[in-house]
């Protein structure tokens, strides 16, 4: 793994067996940045507005994989989610998620 992915906290899970059991991706950058091109199977929710979600998230009980344009906004995501006791991985940038998510 390179110095910059684990900087931005990317780990290097392999993501595939947590996307075929089920779960959440979510998208944290701006509703702009996401109407702009996205994955069709994430959600946007805006870092800023993320921790406003927390309740709903912790309810829908499934993991969570959090992207952005670079994977900085979503390893911060990340973090949260895990201090919240949500299980979190951090995806990295939208784009390095397109051959795994459908």
């Amino acid at each position: 793994m390179g110095l910059l992915a684990r900087f931005l906290g990317i780990e290097k899970t392999n993501l595939q067996p947590v996307i075929d059991q089920g779960c959440l991706i979510i998208d944290v950058r701006t509703p702009e940045e996401f109407r702009h091109a996205h994955l069709e199977s994430s959600v946007n929710i805006p870092l800023d507005t993320l921790l406003s979600k927390i309740d709903g998230l912790k309810s829908n009980e499934l993991p969570v994989i959090t992207c952005c344009r670079s994977g900085a906004r979503s390893a911060r995501a990340t973090k949260m989610l895990k201090q919240a006791g949500i299980t979190a991985y951090n995806g990295g940038a939208w784009e390095s998620l397109r051959g795994y998510a459908r």
